[in-house]
């Protein structure tokens, strides 16, 4: 006979699950509608501009706080999934009983940030002033922050429901760390309440600051919370140092909300729509057989054919994983039906397809020209990144040349013929003409950065219509993962701007910067310092936090050396990217490793000598900035 209390427990988890699967039923066909309509309306500004010469200043605020609701309402459905970037390093190495505890830590802090969230977000209701040009009310605009903040609380109420039935004990275990989080905040509130605890405070808040900051945030990093959650409370909880608590309360959410309010930032959803479109647009097979073309005279010709092809297919997604998914995915039986070493294989697929990251258009200079505010225009950073993006594919041409010629593989000595090569050539010359449209939009003046990504969705698009490889119901798929993809890295965005607020408002950035320049005033060393240690943040951390992070604290520091920010840019990429190929967090690793089936053991041996020549292009990268700024400063844009 089962237990009338477990009777009732599943009863309260099968009701949260169905409030959760209602609220991500119900926001579903609003995110793809969203993202829909986005893409038209950004067609249709480019078209208002350059066809009809009169710029529509309705479609681009009414874009702008679409980007805003889109973000935090795909954050919200991303809650419900689970789908927002953690590290769960601890995790995996303890106990199942411990788990549970850790979790129940990450759960009651993320049920009460998100009621926090939540709160700031009634408060901003009361807001009444109204939007420039479409006379919108903010109140209403900001009401998305109640939604936001609502969903996380019931997301996280849903997995203590399934702890619950799992195991009784987690009852006592939510209640007792219920209580010491309630016993942490009256007695913190009791020491801002003590003159002389504020007045150590006041005397030593650069170096507190920086305590609470970076400890708060390591702590929920190493208990597996949200990447973008442990941003948002330790920002808070730094800023709370200074500041009144219902003040702090009240403003959360409009920080959240305003710091998304940013023409700029809707290029991000545009390019991994159009990304994602030409993943299912048959384009891989085509630029597979064209780097046959480049690669076969090589040796270890299948290798360089999937380095080239990475390559070609990374700029075109924007994306390492869809390079080396879609690219890896055709190449992998080729490699195992020639016999190919397969530990190889992988290694060279994970390692190249990362030169995407930097060969344009890609959203990570984006994200970067954004966060420097403009200080690094982002068509610089795309021409910048050419050059970059090609040593990163060179590097791992040169090693699987060596080791395929060391291991005596057969090198294609087969002639082609004009007419197959022009076929090759024309199948894929419709994909490479993207790039053409985009860069050379952008270069020429014809359109700007966040209108060309309007461009690349139309134009993948027509292409995959053409090529009849889309359907509407594929289409629809597409538009909600895109939007979904998009709501993580934007709400990383959105928290991030908490924790900078409050490392900006502890003048946390002086602070490093007087550390470092401490040690060494040289450039060269301060560059040699943060590569190393860029290095060692990509292993654990992904990229799209690392640079949200790292960006405001180093980006001062170098610019105040004389380094440019163009420079940096390509740097701090060229070096957080090497990170998603390695473990724990390797992201693009474990998805090379999951097309070949093999074990991750087995890959890292071969990648030691592609990690190091790609180490030696860092280097080159950093010491020699001709490599990055020739190309911006041959078409004036540096």
């Amino acid at each position: 006979m089962m237990d009338g209390n477990v009777i009732e427990e599943k009863r309260d988890s099968s009701l949260f699950d169905k409030f959760g699967k209602i609220i991500n039923q119900s926001l579903k066909p609003i995110l793809v509608f969203t993202l829909g309509l986005m893409s038209v309306l950004i067609v249709y500004q480019v078209f208002c501009r350059y066809i009809l010469n009169s710029p529509s200043n309705v479609s681009s605020e009414l874009l702008t706080y679409m980007l805003i609701w889109l973000g935090l309402l795909g954050a919200s459905v991303c809650f419900l999934q689970a789908k927002h970037l953690n590290l769960p390093i601890i995790l995996d190495k303890i106990s199942e009983d411990s788990q549970d505890t850790l979790v129940i830590i990450t759960i009651v802090t993320s049920i009460f940030f998100g009621g926090i969230v939540a709160y700031s977000g009634v408060i901003g209701l009361d807001n009444q002033s109204f939007t420039p040009i479409l006379k919108m009310n903010q109140g209403l605009l900001q009401s998305v922050i109640i939604i936001l903040g609502v969903v996380i609380c019931v997301s996280y109420l849903i997995k203590l429901s399934n702890l619950f039935t799992k195991n009784s004990k987690n009852r006592f275990k939510t209640i007792a760390v219920s209580i010491i989080l309630g016993l942490l905040i009256f007695g913190y509130s009791s020491l801002k309440s003590n003159d002389f605890t504020m007045g150590y405070i006041e005397d030593n808040i650069e170096l507190i600051s920086f305590f609470v900051l970076f400890m708060a945030f390591f702590f929920f990093l190493l208990i597996g919370t949200p990447i973008a959650v442990g941003l948002g409370i330790a920002g808070l909880m730094t800023l709370s140092l200074q500041m009144n608590i219902s003040e702090l309360v009240s403003t959360t959410g409009e920080t959240l909300f305003a710091s998304l309010n940013n023409f700029g930032f809707l290029a991000l959803p545009f390019f991994i729509l159009a990304g994602n479109i030409m993943n299912q647009g048959g384009i891989a097979r085509r630029l597979i057989n064209f780097a046959m073309l480049i690669g076969r005279r090589i040796p270890g010709s299948l290798w360089q054919t999937n380095i080239v092809a990475n390559m070609l297919f990374g700029s075109l997604s924007g994306s390492a994983i869809a390079a080396a998914t879609a690219i890896g995915g055709i190449i992998t039986p080729m490699a195992k039906e020639k016999n190919y070493d397969m530990p190889f294989s992988t290694a060279v697929n994970a390692a190249s397809s990362i030169a995407g990251m930097l060969i344009p258009p890609t959203g990570v200079f984006i994200v970067y020209s954004l966060i420097t505010g403009g200080g690094a225009s982002i068509a610089a950073l795309f021409l910048a990144g050419y050059v970059p993006g090609i040593i990163i594919g060179l590097s791992v041409m040169i090693v699987a040349a060596i080791y395929a010629k060391k291991n005596n593989y057969p090198v294609s000595k087969a002639s082609i013929d004009l007419n197959s090569f022009l076929n090759v050539l024309w199948g894929a010359l419709p994909s490479l003409m993207l790039i053409f449209v985009v860069i050379g939009g952008i270069i020429g003046g014809v359109f700007t950065a966040i209108e060309a990504s309007g461009i690349a969705v139309a134009y993948s698009l027509l292409l995959s219509v053409f090529y009849k490889t889309i359907t509407l119901r594929s289409l629809t798929k597409i538009l909600y993962d895109s939007a979904i993809s998009s709501a993580v890295i934007l709400f990383l965005i959105a928290c991030s701007s908490v924790m900078s607020w409050s490392m900006t408002f502890a003048f946390i950035p002086d602070t490093v910067a007087e550390m470092l320049i401490r040690f060494s005033d040289n450039k060269y060393v301060i560059l040699a310092l943060i590569n190393i240690t860029l290095l060692i943040v990509g292993v654990f951390m992904d990229m799209s936090p690392a640079l949200l992070i790292f960006t405001p604290i180093l980006y001062p520091i170098v610019t105040g050396l004389g380094v440019d920010p163009v420079h940096f840019g390509v740097i701090m990429v060229y070096n957080l990217s090497m990170g998603v190929v390695t473990p724990p967090v390797g992201t693009v690793l474990f998805v090379s490793c999951g097309i070949t089936g093999e074990k991750i053991t087995s890959v890292i041996k071969p990648l030691l000598p592609i990690f190091l020549v790609q180490i030696i292009g860092l280097i080159l990268i950093t010491y020699f900035p001709v490599l990055s700024l020739a190309l911006p400063r041959f078409f004036g844009l540096n």
